[in-house]
């Protein structure tokens, strides 16, 4: 039997990177998938999201896994569309168990307007808030609820600096966000017995990182870096000299808090930043 077994698990942004590699490790210790996805691109977010096929792609992969998924096309930013992809996939996979608010952007630069800065915010804060929102009346008691925030959140002048524009501090704002929510939920939610934890990645290898954005991000001396010229610089957010972890990385971190290991680990800010929180605050943490 696998950790999760039987487990039915809500996920936003599940077409490809991280929200790809958390349905994938939860469906191979047994659980099934509700995945929802934007499938189209944000004008102010300079690289490009996930298509249509790349949620079909996560579909046949969960299905070779042979667990089910129930998969739609939907915008976190859209309370009622999640309502009725949760109701889609609870009426068909028979309950819901845990919800992982994955979904998020990056929409980075100096010449973007206000909006980028709404956009962030409406998709990585509002997003979560929306995911939770749609799962709580599926949910029973002992369920968990993990939240995708950054260590964007916890350590200053990362994605926050001025040479980011709008879209960066709403980024930031928006994971910061993310944090207090999950600290103030889990307190509203232990009656329940319903866990709610925050999870803080690095740099990850996904498309976000991989994007002429990010490269110019991190390489602003340079007009038009390329990946290898951003590659030297990726390090500086991680704290064991790496340039970022794997996707798969922070699945294994899902799935703990998702699995029954977990069942009285709540209120926490989980970091899987090869130490790049301590590396930039050593002192005592905030949460």
């Amino acid at each position: 039997m696998g950790r999760v077994q039987d487990k039915v698990v809500f996920i936003t942004g599940a077409a490809r990177g991280q929200g790809r590699a958390h349905a994938l490790r939860l469906a191979s210790e047994g659980a099934d998938i509700i995945a929802v996805d934007l499938c189209e691109d944000i004008a102010t977010n300079a690289y490009a999201l996930a298509t249509q096929d790349d949620l079909d792609e996560t579909v046949r992969q969960v299905e070779k896994l042979g667990r089910r998924i129930v998969a739609r096309k939907a915008d976190v930013r859209d309370p009622a569309a999640l309502k009725a992809a949760v109701a889609e996939g609870v009426a068909e996979l028979g309950r819901l168990d845990a919800v992982v608010a994955q979904a998020g952007i990056a929409p980075l630069g100096p010449r973007q307007g206000v909006q980028a800065f709404i956009d962030a915010v409406t998709v990585d804060f509002n997003g979560v808030v929306h995911a939770v929102e749609a799962a709580l009346p599926h949910l029973p008691d002992g369920a968990s609820i993990v939240a995708t925030g950054s260590i964007a959140a916890l350590t200053p002048a990362t994605v926050d600096s001025p040479s980011n524009g709008p879209g960066g501090l709403g980024y930031s704002f928006a994971k910061r966000q993310v944090a207090a929510f999950v600290h103030d939920l889990a307190t509203v939610l232990l009656s329940r017995r319903i866990r709610v934890n925050g999870l803080h990645p690095t740099n990850v290898n996904t498309d976000m990182l991989n994007s002429d954005i990010m490269y110019r991000s991190f390489r602003p001396d340079l007009e038009n870096p390329t990946r290898e010229d951003a590659l030297v610089s990726f390090p500086a957010t991680t704290g064991m000299d790496i340039p970022y972890v794997e996707p798969e990385d922070v699945s294994d971190m899902v799935l703990f808090l998702v699995s029954d290991e977990s069942r009285y680990v709540t209120g926490m800010q989980m970091r899987v930043d090869a130490g790049g929180y301590v590396r930039k605050r050593p002192q005592l943490p905030t949460f």
